[in-house]
């Protein structure tokens, strides 16, 4: 008999909110290795409180996150770096240090947390900027590139220490059709090369259904998540009048 697979992030009755506001309450799903799992619903959902909570920026009022079954909210600080360190994040603007260098952003990391020389953070900056298509780039400037350049520049930096889990925020906000689906694509080839886990944060239909293994919703309404699915078979199959809006873009 196979083993079961144990998920590498779990999410258990977990309530966010601020002061006394509730932004969401009861949350529980599991993530597994290698998955695409998709965070989406409307503005204002708690999407992106719910990142902060995964990634240790914003401590959830009650409920556990736990990382290959050890609960992070429950570790001292420096269980939680080294837990984190295990992380790659893709922030929504792309947060790249305007001052840097596409090679002296994505070399930050290998400098702070790695024992690396210099010559071998060259390398390797090489190969992640060549990951992501950034070949020839490494001495622009943030602002001498495209927005999709710059998505894909913050992505190399992201996954510069090989991380297990990528989170993005909303990685296609603000691109063209034609940026977004490469940024797509892009998403899909770093989970088969890296066999990263990936934890993605969208209201951007094309590409939920583009990359999407799983995905919640959570509702503004009712403050908890509402759905869990493959997100083609939650548009076929799903009875629920907000999701189906949502889903359709109110074409339902």
């Amino acid at each position: 008999m196979e083993e079961s697979v144990k998920p590498v992030i779990q999410v258990k009755d977990l309530d966010l909110s601020y002061d006394d506001y509730v932004v969401m309450r009861n949350l529980n799903f599991s993530v597994n290795k290698g998955e695409i799992f998709i965070v989406m619903g409307p503005c204002g959902c708690g999407k992106s409180t719910l990142l902060k909570a995964l990634i240790g920026l914003k401590e959830p009022q009650a409920g556990e996150v736990l990382y290959n079954g050890v609960n992070f909210w429950a570790q001292n600080e420096i269980t939680q770096q080294n837990i984190m360190r295990g992380f790659g994040v893709l922030y929504q603007g792309g947060a790249l240090w305007s001052s840097f260098t596409l090679e002296e952003n994505v070399a930050l990391p290998l400098e702070l947390y790695s024992n690396l020389s210099v010559s071998q953070i060259r390398e390797v900056v090489e190969l992640k900027l060549a990951l992501v298509g950034l070949s020839g780039y490494a001495d622009l400037y943030p602002e001498q590139i495209s927005g999709g350049m710059r998505k894909r520049a913050a992505l190399a930096r992201a996954i510069a220490l090989d991380p297990e889990i990528i989170f993005f925020d909303e990685p296609s906000a603000g691109l063209d059709p034609i940026s977004s689906r490469m940024l797509d694509d892009l998403i899909l080839q770093l989970r088969d090369t890296l066999g990263a886990t990936i934890v993605a944060v969208s209201h951007e239909l094309a590409s939920i259904f583009a990359v999407g293994d799983k995905a919640a919703f959570l509702d503004t309404e009712s403050k908890s998540m509402i759905t869990i699915g493959v997100p083609k078979e939650l548009l076929a199959n799903s009875k629920d009048s907000r999701v189906m809006k949502f889903l359709t873009r109110g074409a339902k």
